[in-house]
């Protein structure tokens, strides 16, 4: 009689966040997820500026993901055996494409720019696995921010403290950057910085959500 040998259930990949945003790590902590944080060492300024000059008609949307990439192909090569998430997002106001403010003074210079106008928040997230991309989402969100007088500037940065060098925009519309805006279109989770809908959806599809000890739990090590 002959034995067939029965295959051998793989055990799915682990799930690395490859950020050191808190908020990033927040909203998939509240999720329920098995995850290990790796923040990716990538010189984003620099690679903004390579991915201009070979480019210059690159949009918003593109440098996104493309940061998002390099993030996830960073630690994917550290981590190879992970399923890696890398995400970014950009601020753009028409053609110009902001970075986090240094310090209050360069927030109030961005909100000056912003009051008014309507920006969008482009959101890319990468998987990776074995030092590969294996699946991307870009998200995009639309905001209109109301004119802001220079002393509700002025209250504004001082009530926000150092809050408002936390992000791009110096805002955080779960705090008290609500209150600059009259017109919010997208997904919020887009908008934190994490397009966690798609991500979750595609989770889902490779086994790595929904079920115990697969996708939430205990949070895992690296491997």
């Amino acid at each position: 009689m002959l034995l067939t040998a029965r295959p051998v259930a793989r055990p799915p990949p682990p799930l690395i966040l490859a950020s050191g945003s808190r908020f990033r790590r927040q909203l998939m902590e509240n999720a329920g997820l098995t995850f290990t944080v790796v923040p990716a060492t990538v010189d984003e300024p620099a690679a903004r500026a390579a991915m201009a000059r070979d480019d210059a008609t690159i949009s918003p949307g593109d440098v996104a993901l493309n940061l998002a990439a390099l993030k996830a192909l960073e630690v994917s090569t550290r981590h190879p055996l992970a399923l890696v998430i890398g995400s970014d997002q950009v601020l753009a106001l028409d053609s110009e494409i902001f970075s986090k403010p240094a310090d209050p003074a360069a927030a109030r210079r961005q909100l000056e720019k912003l009051a008014g106008q309507t920006h969008t928040l482009p959101t890319g997230i990468v998987l990776a696995l074995g030092g590969n991309v294996v699946w991307e989402h870009l998200g995009i969100a639309t905001l209109s921010m109301r004119a802001l007088s220079p002393a509700f500037l002025d209250d504004y940065i001082a009530r926000a403290g150092p809050a408002v060098t936390e992000t791009v925009g110096g805002y955080q519309l779960e705090g008290l950057g609500i209150h600059l805006f009259d017109r919010i279109d997208g997904d919020y989770f887009t908008i934190i910085g994490l397009p966690l809908l798609a991500l979750l959806g595609e989770l889902w599809k490779r086994g790595l959500a929904g079920r115990l000890g697969c996708g939430w739990g205990r949070r895992g090590q690296a491997p």
